[in-house]
This record gives C-alpha cells, sequence and structure tokens, in this order.
C-alpha cells in the first residue's frame, strides 16, 4: 500500500511539475511575443505608407486652400488644414510630362530627358521612387494619367515609346497614355472636336485604359476620378497590414473636362465652361475625401504621408477666359512665369507633420524622391552616380526649418517649334527665358515684385549675367545626364 501511495504522490508530483513547466514555458515565451509585436510596430513606424496624389492642369488659384470661394474643395482643404500648405510650391515644368517625370526621379526633367509631352518615354535607367522602395518591401501601384510613355505597345507614336509603370518599379497599374475626358473617360464628349476626336465616338479606341497590361472594359461610366478611386481603394485595404506606395495622378481638370450634372448643378448661377470646370474639381475633391476616410477607417492615417500637387499651371484656353486661375500670378501652362509652375500643394502626416500649418519656402516637385527616401529609409539606396536635383523636405515640413536654402530650375523644350523656355530662380531672384521663337529674357525680384510686373534686367544687367551663367551650368549638367553620363553601359 505505501508503495502504491508513493507512486501516485510521485505521478501526481509529476503531473504538477509538467503543468508547471508548461505555464512557465508560456511565461517565458509571452515577452517575445510582446516584443515581436513591439518590433512589428516599430518596422511599421520606419515604413510608413506613401500616398502621391496629383492633378492635372490645376492652377494655383483653383482651390478653396488658396483662396478660392466659388470652386468647393471640402476635403482638399481638410488636408491641407490637417498638415502643412506649401504656398510656393513649383512643378518642374509648366506642363505635363516634365514634370511627372521629376516627381518619380528627384531630377530635372531636362537631366532625364522628357523636355514636353508626347517627345520621350521615361529610361528604365532612371531611378524611381517606387523601384527605391521595392528594396524595403513595399508594395507599389500606380493609378491614373501615366503621360511618360506610352501604356500600350500598339500604341506607341512616332514621337514616343512605350515605357509603362510596370517598366519603372510599380507591382501594378490602371493607366492612360494621356488624356481623356473627366466624365466618360471612353467616349468622346459633345462640343469636342480636337485631336482627331469627335462627338460620340470611342476615345482613343474607347478604351484608354490598362490594367496590369491588359485593356480595362469594365467600370468605365462616369466621373473618371471616381473611375480610378474604386481601383485604388481595394489596392489599400488588401495591403493595409504591408507597407505601400500608391501613385494617383487624376486627369481632372484637364481637358476635355465636363462634369457629371448632380456636380454641374451646384455651380449652376455660372456658364456651361466654368460649371464643367469647377464640378470635375469639386468631383475629384470627392473621391480625395472618400481616400482620406478609407485610411481613418481602417486606422492607417498616422502612419501613412499623402501629398497632393498640380502639374502645371492651368490650361492656357481655360486661363486666358477666366475660367480656370493661377490666383493673382502671371502666366498659365506653357509659359515660365510663376502662373505656370507654381501649382497647388499640400502635405498630411498626422502626427508627425503639424497640422494648421504653412509655409512660403519654395519647393518642387524634384524634391519628392529625397523626402520620401528619408521617412521610409531608403536613402542609402540612391545611386550616387545618379545626380539629384531635389532635397530632403522633412524638417519643413516638421517645423525645424523655416526655409530652404537652394535653387530651382525650369524647363520646357520644342525646338522644332522654335520652344525654348528656361527659367531659374535663386534666393529672390528669378531669370527667365520665354517659351516661345523671341526667348526674350527676364530678371525679376521675386520677394517685391511676386507677380513678376517689373522686369529688373536693365536695372541690374551683372545680376542678369550671373544668373544666365547658372542657368547655362545647370543646362551643361543636364545634358551630360541626359546624353548618358549617369547610366551604365
Amino acid at each position: 500500500m505505501k508503495r502504491i501511495s508513493l507512486l501516485v504522490g510521485l505521478l501526481i508530483g509529476l503531473s504538477s511539475l509538467l503543468g508547471g513547466g508548461e505555464s512557465a514555458l508560456n511565461a517565458a515565451e509571452t515577452p517575445k511575443a510582446e516584443e515581436s509585436k513591439a518590433e512589428k510596430s516599430q518596422g511599421s513606424a520606419t515604413r510608413p505608407n506613401v500616398i502621391m496624389l496629383m492633378s492635372d492642369d490645376q492652377g494655383w488659384g483653383d482651390v478653396g486652400f488658396n483662396g478660392n470661394e466659388d470652386i468647393h474643395t471640402p476635403n482638399m482643404d481638410a488636408m491641407a488644414a490637417g498638415g502643412m500648405r506649401l504656398d510656393r510650391f513649383y512643378a518642374a515644368a509648366p506642363l505635363c510630362s516634365p514634370t511627372r517625370g521629376s516627381c518619380l526621379t528627384g531630377r530635372y526633367p531636362f537631366r532625364f530627358g522628357i523636355l514636353a509631352a508626347h517627345t520621350g518615354g521615361m529610361r528604365v535607367g532612371e531611378k524611381t521612387i517606387p523601384e527605391l522602395l521595392k528594396k524595403r518591401d513595399y508594395r507599389t501601384a500606380f493609378f491614373g494619367k501615366w503621360h511618360i510613355g506610352w501604356v500600350k505597345q500598339e500604341d506607341a507614336g512616332s514621337r514616343g515609346f512605350f515605357s509603362p509603370p510596370s517598366q519603372h518599379g510599380f507591382d501594378q497599374h490602371f493607366a492612360t497614355t494621356s488624356a481623356v475626358p473627366t466624365w466618360d473617360p471612353t467616349i468622346t464628349p459633345d462640343n469636342w472636336d480636337s485631336w482627331g476626336n469627335k462627338p460620340g465616338e470611342p476615345w482613343k479606341g474607347g478604351f484608354p485604359y490598362v490594367e496590369n497590361g491588359v485593356e480595362a472594359t469594365e467600370n468605365l461610366a462616369g466621373d473618371d476620378s471616381r473611375v480610378i478611386m474604386d481601383r485604388v481603394i481595394p489596392f489599400i485595404e488588401e495591403n493595409q497590414d504591408h507597407p505601400f506606395l500608391a501613385t494617383v495622378w487624376f486627369h481632372a481638370p484637364h481637358e476635355p473636362v465636363v462634369a457629371g450634372e448632380e456636380y454641374k448643378k451646384r455651380y449652376s448661377k455660372f456658364g456651361q465652361s466654368r460649371q464643367n470646370y469647377y464640378g470635375c474639381i469639386t468631383a475629384m475633391d470627392e473621391q480625395i475625401g472618400r481616400l482620406r476616410a478609407k485610411l481613418r477607417e481602417l486606422g492607417l492615417e498616422k502612419n501613412t504621408i499623402v501629398f497632393f500637387c498640380s502639374d502645371n499651371g492651368p490650361s492656357d484656353g481655360l486661363a486666358k477666359k477666366g475660367v480656370a486661375s493661377a490666383g493673382p500670378f502671371r502666366g498659365h501652362k506653357h509659359t515660365m512665369y510663376e502662373g505656370g509652375v507654381l501649382v497647388p500643394a499640400c502635405v498630411e502626416w498626422p502626427g508627425v507633420i503639424p497640422e494648421g500649418t504653412s509655409s512660403k519656402a519654395r519647393c518642387s516637385t524634384v524634391d519628392f524622391l529625397p523626402t520620401i527616401a528619408d521617412v521610409c529609409g531608403v536613402e542609402s539606396q540612391i545611386k550616387s552616380t545618379l545626380p539629384i536635383d531635389g532635397v530632403n523636405l522633412m524638417s519643413l515640413l516638421t517645423g525645424k526649418a523655416d526655409d530652404l536654402d537652394r535653387e530651382l530650375f525650369f524647363g520646357y523644350r520644342r525646338l522644332y517649334q522654335g520652344t525654348d523656355g528656361k527659367a531659374i530662380i535663386s534666393g529672390n531672384w528669378k531669370l527667365l527665358q520665354e517659351a516661345k521663337k523671341s526667348a526674350k529674357r527676364y530678371l525679376f525680384d521675386l520677394s517685391s515684385d511676386p507677380y513678376e510686373q517689373n522686369d529688373l534686367s536693365h536695372e541690374f544687367p551683372e545680376r542678369a549675367a550671373v544668373l544666365s551663367q547658372k542657368l547655362e551650368e545647370i543646362e551643361a549638367s543636364c545634358q551630360r545626364s541626359r546624353d548618358g553620363a549617369d547610366y551604365r553601359y
């Protein structure tokens, strides 16, 4: 009996020991699990999501946060109020394709060789933001108007070549080569007979969008900004637990600019041109609001930096008619004046960029790459042999700096049409060469003459000469780059 009792006691003790051992093992694993979660959270914090929003031909004065009281843009206004409004933000060129390339490369258009629209395509030798971020396992996607290369190989024209987003670091894309109507993007709108299209006919064959290499044929009716955002939202939902880059380049409000009836009704007191233009911008604003709401619904807003800007100043024709606006600034798209290159812009990142702030420091689309490389920890991936023209804006965006010590260069060239526009801003001085056959040069002091009314080239010839020399040096550097100095053979 004693032996049986002893055996039972040993079994009970062993059972207790095993149970205790299991508890001890669980206790030992818990800190590791918590540490793993902490590391994951820390990793997420050092790999914020990035969203790059860009409108098309939206003038500096075509948004509420820059003082327009006619156009209803509550979501863009809220984004600007939630972060930093950039009052002196410049596109790298006064037209679309060159600026778009600058957004992805951090380089001047004259450096990577896209000097105007439909005159080239992005070279695979360029290092882009999505290519850098993929080094840190980011998911990358492009949505909207590409315009730095054809997206359909069979459509590649004589002035450009096939160079879709998939060749430049984007895992997936939903893209058009160039402009589409901003309402019903597959159909040529009424009262439109330019670019070889006739009202009611299919727009550029009827299916201008390509989704991951395949012509898109579904969900293409109605507001084009909504058509684009319908692809953006699922991408964000699918990657909410993974760092991502979403590049969203709207067609709005580029011509053919058309708004749906529900959007035009808001502007019934205006004529048809304004109803379409204003309504189109409001429709785009609605989709930006939809995006911001989704980020908050998923709890991603504090780990996502969102950039917004336009690609150049307002359309020539609409600006001259007084429909589109560069605000108080002189010029419009295709001009080297402030109205051609100064664009609406803001950046939002709750908890990192103080809300309700603004800056008059001169920033540019070439600054996106160095800024994003910094916040995502990929600065080391930038090739030392590849000159970067932009600067990191984070000290400015976080309030640690008030200004930037830098110069800016702009260019737009179509030599066969006699167009060779260029400009340089150094300090508060701006030297520009008009994008006309006359190629006249002007000198302005932007600190006292921000609207460029008083040419000072004759009053300060030495200053003009210094800036002319700097302009020549930048051009020479850019020519070396695009002629092959930055690429391997």
